[in-house]
Order: C-alpha cells, then structure tokens, then sequence
C-alpha cells in the first residue's frame, strides 16, 4: 500500500480531504478531552458544568451520525469551547 493510500483512504471513504478529515478528527478530539474533563469535575462539584457532557455526547452524535453526509447536510459545528457551566 502506497504511502498517499495511506492518508488518505480513510478520509475519502467519508468524502473528506486529508486536511478536512485532520480538522474534524482533531475538534473531535479536543472537544472529548475537554467534555471529559467538565465531566470530572462535575464528578466532584456536581452543581458545575450540569449540562456539559449530554451537549457534548449530542453534538458529536448529530455531527457524525446524523448528519453524515455533509454534501446534503452541512452542519456547523458549535465552538470547542462551548462549554456550559
């Protein structure tokens, strides 16, 4: 397997660049660690970020399972830092 395949095989097979898919991958990303964190802090304080981790679960669900094809649906996605406290 070539190289090129390599990065970007994956990222067609979701009708996404290379560069695309590295944006979406890595707000992905931050906004679990960051929804992961709030979470464990309402672990502890559980009257901070109340709402945080069901909004963050619904909007990466309505961003990679709803709204898959982005052609017919473009979504935008709400700031990493959305963050309710």
């Amino acid at each position: 397997m070539s190289l090129t395949k390599l990065f970007t095989e994956h990222p067609a097979s979701v009708d996404e660049s290379y560069g695309e898919h590295l944006a979406m991958a890595t707000g992905f990303g931050l906004r679990m660690i960051l929804g992961g964190i709030a979470c464990l802090i309402h672990g502890l304080l559980p009257f901070l970020f109340v709402k945080t981790g069901s909004r963050q679960i619904g909007a990466l669900h309505d961003i990679m399972v709803v709204n898959r094809n982005r052609k017919q649906a473009r979504v935008q996605m709400p700031a990493v830092l959305d963050f309710v406290i």
